[in-house]
């Protein structure tokens, strides 16, 4: 591997463990989403720092192809990302559902209230004598 190539593998792998810290710090992106991103991150940091690793994992997991190995992680941990996220979007649809439900009843319950009010107003407004004291 050429000293290039080493240090371009590094210095990219930095900068997506840079990335993921900044947007966590921002608050763009929270702790429970980042998980699988910052073990994708450090495993390639692992593996441009010691590049030999790879061989040698692929080699007692015999697969042929070291670069075989790369993708079928990667995909891992796309998988991965991709069920936390498919969680997640299911329990804020249901929230999003309970909060639609609660709104609707409260919204039922203020028409029901101001239809009353309205009614009193009616039935006090036909009792009035104009205003003069017996």
């Amino acid at each position: 591997m050429s000293p290039i190539t080493y240090a371009f593998g590094i210095v990219a792998a930095l900068l997506a463990l840079f990335a993921i810290i900044e947007l966590m710090r921002r608050g763009t992106l929270r702790e429970r989403h980042a998980v699988w991103w910052f073990v994708g991150g450090l495993l390639a940091l692992v593996l441009a720092v010691f590049p030999q690793t790879l061989t040698w994992v692929a080699r007692v997991l015999g697969v042929a192809l070291p670069i075989n190995l790369v993708f079928f992680v990667a995909i891992g941990l796309l998988f991965l990302v991709s069920l936390q996220y498919g969680a997640e979007l299911t329990r804020t649809e249901e929230k999003m559902r309970a909060l639609a439900e609660k709104s609707a009843f409260h919204e039922q319950r203020i028409q029901a209230l101001e239809a009353r009010i309205a009614d009193l107003g009616a039935h006090t407004d036909g009792d009035d004598d104009g205003g003069v004291a017996p």
